[in-house]
This record gives structure tokens, C-alpha cells and sequence, in this order.
């Protein structure tokens, strides 16, 4: 491998571990401050590509426009679900949780075949962003993928800055620590979980709508992506935002140089990795610190 590949390889490693941290930052929210295994978050990633299939034609090559507006509705959406579905898991058994985010995976499966059926879509990048820029004398790089890259470090900088930063912050991680305590100091909790969940949603959907231009937008997929968020999650430390981002980073490096160097095995590096860590910290990588 000569060093314009490498870098290559490197360029994809990032763009996929940074889109798979806008992922499971959503999860990260969700599961680790508010205490819900949510099987369906997965479905929301689904959610944000197909909206992209659905808003490209309507915003054409407004493309920053089509995604404000995509998680301005996926905002919204998860605002929503949680108010009618998730406002009454916080109190429930684990296995209920499981059984009934699952059961939201089959009526968002349906809902999307009803709604687009059951092809597979492509979504055009726009054309301000369809270029590629010259690596060397033979290797070139798509424009679009280094876009996606610096969205999602402008995303990931936002967020770092909001939890720890920010009076909301500091309401959301004393009403993960202590949720009674909190209530009783006059806060809304149930307010503040239900924003929470809309901005774990919105993530999700955010980094869906990046993705769509990547990859096909196809039924099942939120599926696929579901597992790996759970072992960035496992990985970076339940409820802990930087360890989500350290995850992501070295399961796109090792996904990515295992599919080149090990091409058979390379379903299995990441499970290794997952192994490997929670042997050496079974707590992950960040200890979350509320």
C-alpha cells in the first residue's frame, strides 16, 4: 500500500467513524442519560435518509437548507414520540423497553414500505459538492465525503459545547445523575427529557441525511447500523459523549484497514475490539462523570 492510498484509506476511516458518532450520540443520549434501550433508534437513521430521498427533488441544490429542515422535522418527530410512546418506558422493566422499541422497528418497517415501498433509492449530491479533489498523480478523493466529514466535526464540536458548556447541559447531566433532585429544585424534567430525546432523534436523522448521497437508501437499513451504535456505545462508556466520538474513530479504522488487509475477517474486528476493551475497562473507555 503506497502512502496516497493509505491516506485514503485514512480519509474513510474518519468520515465513517465521525457519520457513526452522530449515530450513536443520539443512542448515547437516550440510552445513557435517560435510561431507555432503544431498539428503534436505529429506525430513525432510516427516518433521515429516506426524508433526504424525500426532500432532495423539493429543495434541489439548496442542500444545507434540506438538512436544517430535516432535523427541524425529526426534532419535531421525536419530540412527539416521546410525549405519546417513550414518556411511559422510563419506569419500566429493561425487557419491556426491548419488546416495545422493538415492536416501533416492525411499524416504522411498514410505515416506509406503505409510504416509498420497498426499493432501493439513490440520492443525488448536489452539484456544488460532486467533485473530487486530486491526491497524487493517479488517486482522487469525492468532494462530498470531506463535506461530510466537516459536517460532522462541526456537529460534534456544537454538542461537546451544549453538555458541558451550557446551563442546559448542566441540567441535563444533573437530571441524569439525580432525576428527583432535580424536579424538586423546580426544573421540568419531563421537558427536558422529552427535548433530549428529540435532539438523540435528530441526530440520528442528521446523519442519515448525510449518508444518503454515500450509500443507497434501501428498507432494513437502520437495522445494520443499530448494532455497531450499541458497541460504540459499549466501547466509548455508557453516557459518555467523548468516549461515543474515540469509539466511532477506532471502529472506522479498524473496519475500514480490516476490510483491505483482511478481507474475510473484517466482520470480526470490531467485535474483537469490543472484546479486547471491555476486558481491559469493562466500564469503557470514558467513565461518564455524572
Amino acid at each position: 500500500m503506497d502512502l496516497t492510498t493509505f491516506l485514503i484509506q485514512c480519509l474513510n476511516s474518519v468520515q465513517y467513524g465521525l457519520l457513526l458518532f452522530l449515530v450513536a450520540s443520539g443512542l448515547t443520549l437516550i440510552f445513557g442519560i435517560m435510561g431507555v434501550i432503544n431498539l428503534a433508534h436505529g429506525s430513525f437513521y432510516m427516518l433521515g435518509a429516506y426524508m433526504a430521498f424525500a426532500l432532495a427533488p423539493l429543495f434541489g441544490p439548496q442542500f444545507l437548507l434540506m438538512l436544517v429542515a430535516g432535523v427541524v422535522l425529526a426534532a419535531i418527530f421525536g419530540y412527539l414520540l416521546e410525549w405519546v410512546f417513550f414518556s411511559y418506558l422510563y419506569q419500566r422493566e429493561h425487557l419491556q423497553q426491548v419488546l416495545m422499541t422493538y415492536a416501533l422497528i416492525l411499524v416504522f418497517e411498514e410505515t416506509r414500505s406503505l409510504l416509498v415501498g420497498n426499493d432501493v433509492h439513490g440520492v443525488q449530491a448536489p452539484a456544488w459538492l460532486a467533485g473530487s479533489i486530486a491526491l497524487g498523480d493517479r488517486m482522487t478523493y469525492p468532494v462530498y465525503r470531506l463535506f461530510a466529514s466537516a459536517a460532522c466535526i462541526v456537529v460534534a464540536v456544537g454538542l461537546y459545547f451544549v453538555v458541558n458548556r451550557t446551563r442546559l447541559g448542566m441540567m441535563v447531566r444533573a437530571g441524569a445523575s439525580n432525576r428527583d433532585m432535580v424536579r424538586g429544585l423546580g426544573i421540568d424534567i419531563t421537558l427536558l427529557y422529552r427535548c433530549v430525546f428529540a435532539a438523540g432523534v435528530a441526530l440520528a436523522a442528521l446523519a442519515g441525511m448525510i449518508a444518503a448521497p454515500l450509500s443507497s437508501v434501501y428498507p432494513g437499513m437502520g437495522g445494520n447500523v443499530l448494532i455497531i451504535c450499541f458497541v460504540v456505545v459499549v466501547i466509548g462508556g455508557i453516557g459518555s459523549i467523548t468516549g461515543a466520538l474515540i469509539a466511532s474513530l477506532l471502529i472506522g479504522f479498524v473496519d475500514t484497514f480490516g476490510k483491505v488487509f483482511f478481507a474475510e475477517l473484517s466482520g470480526l474486528g470490531v467485535y474483537l475490539l469490543m472484546a479486547v476493551i471491555l476486558v481491559w475497562r469493562p466500564e469503557g473507555l470514558v467513565k461518564r462523570s455524572y
